[in-house]
This record gives C-alpha cells, structure tokens and sequence, in this order.
C-alpha cells in the first residue's frame, strides 16, 4: 500500500517497508546520515538524520520512523537543525585526526600541499600542477620565491628535515612545460559580465584567473610595462627568471583575460569612469612606497627606498653603488637587496638589524645564502643618523640595542644601550624596513585608512563603493608575502563572483579536525634526508644575475615527495562527517573535555587499519561484514565509553579482505585505511 505525505513541500509516495529516510532519497531529497546504509538493517546510532513532522512533539530520526499517510516533513527547521549541530558537535568532541596535512593548513591559499606532493611522487605531473592550479595561478614561479609557510608546518622535520614542497610545486610546473604540455584554464560559459583589476601582481593576476574559470570577462590595467608586479620588479633574476613569469601570465592571457600595460589609475584611467563601464572594479595595486626610518639625514643623496631599487633593476636600469652599501631591514626584501648589491659590484654590504637573527622574519635560506656570498650581519643595531658630504651619504651612526621585553609580535623588543653607538663609513643606504600602499591620488578618502591602505570587509573583500572591491597588499593589513596576496585575491574573486549573480557569500574558514604530533610519534620512521637542490657556488653567483638554482631531476623530486608523511586524512573527499560539520558550523568546543586516546587496538589484517580515535560507532564496518557479506571479523570491544571496532577472526581475514574492503568504503569517517599492497606488513594501528 503507498503512503503518500510530503517532506519540505515536495509531494512523496512512499512503500509501506520505506522509512522517512529512504522515500526521501528515492525522491531525490537529502537527508543527512552517518550511520545509514541500505545493505543494512535500521541502527539509527549518529542521531544526524533528525526531521519534524507537524503534529508530532519530538523530532523523529528518519532512517527508523516509518511516514504515515498525511505526514508533512520538514527536514532542515532551526529545530532540527539546532539539533543536528548539537550531534555532531558531541561526536567531534572526541574525534582526532588530521582532516588536512598542517601544511595546507599554514598556507594561506590553502593548497592542498599533501596532494600534489603525492601526485609527483606517482610522476603524475600534470595532476599535480592542476592541483596547485586549484588553488592559486603561477606555480613555478611561487615555487621558487615562497617563504613556504607550509614548510614551517611540516612534519617531517621532526624525522629530519621538511620536505622541500615549494620546489616540488616549480619542479611539477617546469616539468609540464618542459614535456610541451603545459596547463590550459577551463573556463565555465561567459556570463557576460565585465570586471575591471587594477594591477597585475600576483592579487590582480590570481583573481584574473579565477574569474575567467567562473565565466566573467576580465580587464587587468598595470601603470608599468609588462604584468607581474613585485614578482617581476620586485624580485631579482637570480632568484625568478622573468621567462618562468612570462610563461605563466601568457596562461592567464589565453584563458581570456585581456591585459593593458602603461596605464595609471588617476591619469589615464579615471576611477569614476571604469565603475561606470564594469560590473564590478578589484584595486589590488600592491604597496610600492618604502617606509622612511625618520632619522636625520633620510634625504641625502644615496639614501633609497628597497623597493624603488629593485624596481629600478626589474625595469631593465642597473642602479650605481658605490663600493660600501648598508642594507637597514631583516626581512626577505632586505635579503634581496643586500644580494642584489653585491651582483652590482659593491665591495662591502652590510644588513642592519635592530634585533638577533632569531627574530630575522627573512627566510633562513636567504640569510645563509647572503653570508655565503659575503654580505657582513650587523645585528643589535639600529640607524639614528646618516650624515655625508656635498649632499651625498657617506656614513651612518648605529644606536648599539639589546632585547628588553617582548612586543606585540611576540618578539623580544629591541632597546637601546645607553652610550653606545658605532659609526660605518658608507655610499649608499637601501631602506628595506617595510612598505606601504601609495594610492591616496588615485582613490576616493571614503575608502582609505589612516595607514593609506584600501579599506574593505575582511570577508567579502568589499569597500565602502558599491561595486568596489580590494585585496593584497594594498587592502587593510598592508604588505605580506605573495601568497599572502594571492590568497586574499583567490577569496575576492570568489566574492566577486556571488556579488555579479546576485548573491554575497562571506569568505569563510573551514573547519577542520586537527590533532597535535610531538617527535615520539615518529621515534620509528626511518631518517631520509632533504634532497639538495644543485646550483651556482657562492663564486659563481656573486658576479651574475643567473638563477642560482638549477632545479631537482626528475629521481630527485621524486624521492622529495617520498618522504611526505601523509599528515592529512585519506579520506577527507568522501568523509560525511567533514562535510556536514561545515554544513552546519559546528562548533565542538561547546563540549570541550579530556579526549580518549584508546589503548592501541589489533587490527583484522595486515590489508586493513581502523583508527578508533577517528571512528564514531556508526558500526557501518562490523554490520557490512556481517550483513552484507556475511563475514564477523569485525565486532564492538568494551562497553560504554571505552567501546572500540575490535577484529575477531584475525587469520581467516588475512586472505579474504584483500578482494573485498567493503568496510574501508563504508567508513564515513576514514577511520578505516585499506594499505597498498606495496607496503603492507603487519602492524599495530
């Protein structure tokens, strides 16, 4: 006999053997569940698949209440939903894993790091640059110019050493384009709207591409000669050669997004104007202007800004120094001035730093590099006073500091030492202590900060204008490092897009499971040294502008990616649980408390490992092999709280689980792991 009833409107005809939940499903309506699964019989354990029926006063769980004929069903009330976020919030309470490796986790674009490490350690090339593609334009070139925060996060320097995942990225890209296969942008059909990027840095690039994948024509205007922004003329050859960069724009250009150079905002193009014509308009015009250190003598002759010297350089210039050159600053700007300098022929250079090199924000490899090549640290010290002759530098007095107390950034503050002071004689002085945006002649005061940055919501990437909207380092946090940017532009465009079709969607963190590791928990992996990376002695890159860095072999990277841990979930794709934690905003920290960690728990074979930190107890695992295929090599251990999938029947399992699985592919949560059959040994999980 048919029941018929409706769920949310829609009218369902249901058999008198269906459930709530399977008459939803054969009419097409989701309902979610964990604990579910048509092989087998009704368990209703997560307690998910809640709805509400009116009349009746408690919410009934859909994958046992069976419909009755009138029924009105509703599957997503604030009730229910209220009720479902209660649910999960309790099984996230106690639920452990690494949802995401910590190195896409630490990267601000969020690349998924794990995955195309493991596509290149297949030789899957290709995959691997799509999976960076997926996150961010200009792999190789990102690839060598990263500070690589990712690599800060990884794991494997508690074995040794992190593996080197932003190589791997340039190697991957280098590699395509080496084969004549390089990445070709697929972009959805055009939309027919218009968006206007002022700039063509890594944010005006970035949001180029993505808005051309969802279908929007894009116009990219640039003040200077060719795009690329601080990547071009703000980063020296040695260390990006501009063909690598000009390879990965002509990307972007033939994905469609068209691209003027020589043009400024505020003289060629009128602000009012390009609002007007375009849908929507992007300023990511970057911060070009160097901070002044407000000493006497900042104006001399032969006192400049970092960045304006590198500028100069990536414009074709090759700026004059005399023999002595100071470099004021510790961060990777800094670094590329300091090395610069020594290129152009400067006899002595010297970074000033007020504090150690502890505290240096410049990466570890540019600060050894720089020694290598014969760049002199002068730590602890701090410029109060540039004096010269005829107008021209020719010293500079250094205040002598120590460290008092930390500051803000949580690095210890440098204070002076009463009386002490050092004079260096000099010729030039690069001021590399930071940048900012210098846009006030171009833009409205509406949508300025104080600080001459661009003001916008963190999370729409909106202005005070209508249909303007901002990202990288001219917006409201001022200058970062490239991905960074790249990251802000990623999220803008998304932004931007929903607000050309009618909708606003905020930029939203996800959540993720996480769980911290300590050097004990990988006492039994085997030491594999990083792969060194061949190039240039420090002779024979002190002279030349030639990349330093000749690249990994294809055996090398390969054994690079080998070392990957593999930190993040197997599952994460398919895991349910994941899923419906960000449908619903989950916040488990409402039942925060002391998280089991189970004694280590035999698995049924050497095919097959179940976390029981991971697993929920839907029982998917031990009610497939039972029901379905009529198997009990799985069953429940303990009772309460403690209860864990615990194997029963270990030596009749060995054979037979390798050609069945059907409980890894059940698992909603990745708590079970099928293990290759290249690396399969008998262990305890």
């Amino acid at each position: 006999m048919s029941i018929n009833y409706t769920i949310d409107g829609v009218q369902v005809i249901a058999e008198s053997s269906d459930t709530i939940l399977t008459s939803a499903h054969k009419a097409g309506i989701e309902i979610p569940t964990l604990c579910f699964d048509a092989r087998t019989a009704i368990y209703g354990a997560c307690g998910i698949c809640l709805v509400e029926v009116e009349g009746v006063p408690k919410l009934l769980r859909a994958c046992s209440a069976r419909p009755q004929e009138g029924y009105v069903v509703h599957t997503n009330t604030e009730r229910v939903e209220r009720a479902r976020k209660t649910a999960l919030e309790l099984l996230l309470s106690d639920h452990t894993g690494d949802c995401r490796g910590p190195c896409k986790l630490n990267c601000p674009a969020m690349t998924d790091c794990q995955k195309y490490v493991g596509e290149i350690r297949e030789g899957r090339y290709k995959d691997a640059v799509s999976t960076v593609y997926d996150a961010f334009p200009l792999p190789a070139s990102i690839g060598r110019v990263c500070p690589h925060p990712c690599e800060d996060a990884c794991r494997r320097k508690m074995v040794e050493e992190p593996i080197s995942i932003a190589f791997l990225k340039a190697f991957a890209a280098d590699k395509i384009e080496a084969d004549g296969d390089p990445y070709v942008v697929q972009c959805e059909p055009s939309t027919g709207k218009h968006v206007a990027i002022i700039g063509g840095g890594p944010a005006g690039l970035t949001a180029a591409y993505f808005l051309r994948r969802y279908g929007h024509d894009v116009t990219i205007y640039d003040k200077r000669p060719k795009m690329g922004g601080m990547l071009r003329y703000g980063i020296p050859e040695y260390r990006l050669p501009k063909a690598v960069l000009d390879r990965e724009i002509a990307i972007i250009e033939d994905a469609g997004a068209k691209m003027v150079n020589g043009v400024r905002l505020g003289a060629e193009l009128d602000f009012d104007e390009l609002r007007a014509s375009n849908d929507a308009v992007l300023l990511a015009m970057g911060a070009w202007k160097s901070y002044n250190m407000r000493v006497p003598g900042e104006d001399l002759e032969g006192v400049v800004g970092g960045i304006e010297f590198l500028e100069r350089l990536g414009l074709g210039e090759r700026p004059l120094l005399g023999k002595r050159v100071a470099v004021c600053g510790g961060g990777n700007t800094a670094m590329d001035c300091c090395r610069t300098a020594v290129r152009l022929g400067a006899e002595e250079v010297y970074v000033v730093y007020r504090r150690t090199r502890a505290e240096m924000p410049a990466a570890d490899v540019e600060i050894e590099e720089a020694i290598e090549e014969g760049v002199t640290f002068k730590f602890l010290t701090n410029p109060i006073e540039f004096y010269g002759e005829d107008g021209h530098v020719t010293g500079m007095r250094l205040q002598i500091m120590e460290l008092g107390e930390p500051d803000a950034s949580g690095r210890r503050r440098p204070v002076p030492v009463e009386g002490a002071t050092e004079d260096i004689a000099i010729d030039n002085v690069l001021m590399a202590i930071g940048q900012g945006a210098d846009v006030a002649d171009a833009v409205s005061g509406d949508i300025l900060t104080q600080r001459g940055t661009i003001a916008c919501d963190e999370m729409t990437f909106r202005t005070a204008m209508d249909n303007v909207f901002a990202a990288g380092d001219v917006t409201n946090r001022g200058a970062g490092i490239a991905i960074q940017a790249i990251a802000e532009a990623q999220k803008a465009a998304l932004c931007i897009s929903n607000y050309l079709e009618g909708d606003e969607v905020r930029a939203k963190v996800p959540y993720f499971v996480k769980q911290e590791k300590t050097p004990e928990d990988f006492e039994d992996q085997p030491k594999q040294n990083r792969e060194k990376m061949p190039g240039l002695s420090p002779e024979e890159r002190r002279n030349n502008f030639e990349p330093i860095y000749f690249g990994f072999t294809e055996e090398q990277a390969q054994r690079e990616a080998s070392r990957c841990l593999e930190c993040g979930c197997h599952d994460y794709y398919d895991c349910r649980l994941i899923r419906f934690a960000n449908a619903f905003d989950v916040d488990p920290e409402r039942f925060a408390g002391v998280m089991h960690k189970r004694e280590d728990v035999p698995v049924a074979t050497d095919i097959i490992i179940h976390d029981p930190d991971k697993c929920v107890l839907c029982g998917l695992c031990y009610r497939i092999c039972d029901q379905e295929v009529g198997k009990t090599f799985l069953g429940l251990y303990n009772r309460g709280f403690s209860t864990v999938v615990n194997p029963m029947v270990p030596d009749e399992a060995r054979t037979f689980c390798a050609s069945c699985l059907k409980c890894v592919s059940a698992c909603p949560t990745g708590a079970m792991k099928s293990i290759p059959a290249v690396t399969r040994e008998t262990r305890i999980v």
